[in-house]
């Protein structure tokens, strides 16, 4: 897939057509991929992209607006003074990558609403639940990931970390799979926890839960994000 230099709007020959051109292919490839219902990075990547160039939009307005004005009569219905703008000295450079944000916005505001409605449909048939008694401490445990129509169980410890940005917190999951297990009416999923710990014996006590998905979905590209995502909430309460 074709991918959009964080740069793109001000890297190389600075031509609308050009850039059009680039943008499109870029998006034609995002599209592709969200057709076939694979989400990540792709969305977060397109979302960066769109938020890079409202900033480029309104640091451009804001200097328009803070450019210096002349006084140009005095209205005297409110008796207030009216202002004109000077004209502004012919940029070239500045008005063709103007021109290029305002087409490439639209776009991508549009392919972002695709793909979070995908993901908002992905992550209502996701169901998240406790397996036995939770301890304490949860920031380190499993996730048991059971598919709709699939006899087998993968198996991630998970990690809760928390890191800060612009003196807020965050926190994000990362999980590192262990193994995949057969499940059956005489292993259930509380059997299949005990042999876990059992043989992973640096977690004696974990917290451990079972994700339900009724769709079977790119794992990497879509389940597993979506699911880390959905998943902080029950390790912080």
């Amino acid at each position: 897939m074709k991918t959009l230099e964080k740069d793109w709007l001000t890297q190389g020959m600075i031509d609308f057509e050009y850039k059009k051109y680039i943008l499109l292919a870029y998006l034609q490839g995002v599209k592709g991929n969200f057709n076939h219902k694979k989400l990540y990075p792709d969305l977060s990547d397109v979302n960066q992209h769109y938020q890079n160039s409202r900033f480029f939009r309104d640091s451009i307005n804001a200097l328009y607006a803070n450019f210096p004005k002349r006084i140009s009569g005095l209205n005297t219905d409110n008796m207030s003074i009216e202002y004109s703008m000077p004209e502004l000295p012919n940029n070239e450079y500045l008005s063709e990558i103007e021109a290029i944000t305002e087409y490439a916005l639209p776009r991508f505001e549009y392919i972002l609403k695709e793909g979070k409605e995908i993901s908002d449909e992905v992550e209502s048939n996701i169901t998240i639940a406790p397996i036995g008694i939770l301890p304490i401490y949860r920031n380190e445990g499993y996730l048991f990931l059971n598919e709709s129509g699939i006899n087998e169980i993968k198996i991630y410890q998970y990690n809760l970390t928390i890191f800060e940005n612009n003196h807020e917190k965050h926190r994000a999951v990362k999980t590192y799979y262990l193994e995949s297990v057969r499940r059956s009416i005489s292993n259930t999923i509380e059997n299949v926890k005990l042999d876990i710990v059992r043989k992973y014996k640096h977690l004696p006590n974990p917290a451990a839960y079972v994700v339900e998905s009724k769709y079977v979905l790119p794992l990497e590209e879509t389940l597993l994000p979506i699911i880390k995502k959905k998943v902080v909430p029950y390790l912080v309460a």
